[in-house]
């Protein structure tokens, strides 16, 4: 009885992981980054990758976030009270039984193509209707096209862009655009067009992926290799 016990409750885990990977894809996250987020959170693991930011962005996978934590510390409380206690004769075995049901359920309904895309819509539908552009991330609001990417470009020692004018390192008619320059603590927007790039900004572009790569490609390349030495 005790191992069924256990049994069902890690059933009902994997059914409520199941449920909120799936409805995280349907806001637009990718299935591998959606489990690994989801996962994190559920355990308390609090891993601060990049992909983090994509759920504290998004004001809908905040709230199956906060669902997820709150429901991964009951979760625990009740493993660790389980093993405790040795597991008393009441184990509330059908209360269990019929909570899997419920999950099972919910489960096939939001894996059921039909209905995943009515979810989609009514996820899309609640963010434009009740949230300002600015509160979307970000990738929502300028990521126009497939190849379309908001990067950062650090600028390095031995780059090419020193002293150069910003504007003057994105060649006529190139698909990318200076938002802003990180500049130690300073942010500059309204100077671009007269400012000279110098060692230790941070470029913050718009535009063509490929583009992008391919005009600091040096820089990329040397910021792969002190993220690889860190």
């Amino acid at each position: 009885m005790n191992v069924l016990f256990m049994l069902l409750y890690f059933i009902i885990i994997v059914l409520v992981i199941e449920i909120s990977v799936t409805l995280m894809k349907l806001t637009g996250l990718k299935s591998t980054v959606a489990r690994f987020q989801v996962i994190s959170m559920l355990t308390g693991t609090g891993f601060t990758t990049d992909e983090s930011k994509s759920i504290i962005d998004h004001p809908v996978r905040r709230k199956i976030s906060m669902f997820l934590i709150l429901f991964g510390a009951f979760s625990l409380a009740v493993i660790i009270s389980s093993i405790s206690t040795l597991l008393t004769d009441d184990l509330r075995l059908m209360e269990l039984s019929i909570i899997i049901g419920i999950l099972l359920v919910l489960t096939v309904i939001v894996k059921v193509p039909f209905l995943n895309n009515r979810l989609s819509n009514k996820m899309k539908s609640e963010m434009y209707n009740h949230y300002e552009l600015w509160e979307h991330p970000i990738e929502e609001v300028l990521f126009l096209e497939d190849e379309d990417v908001v990067m950062e470009i650090d600028i390095y020692e031995d780059s090419e862009f020193i002293d150069v004018k910003a504007f003057d390192v994105i060649s006529h008619g190139a698909d990318i655009n200076i938002l802003f320059i990180e500049s130690g603590e300073v942010k500059i927007r309204k100077e671009l067009y007269e400012y000279k790039i110098k060692l230790g900004d941070n470029l913050f572009l718009y535009g063509n992926k490929k583009e992008i790569e391919e005009t600091f490609s040096k820089e990329i390349e040397e910021m792969k290799k002190k993220s690889a030495s860190d």
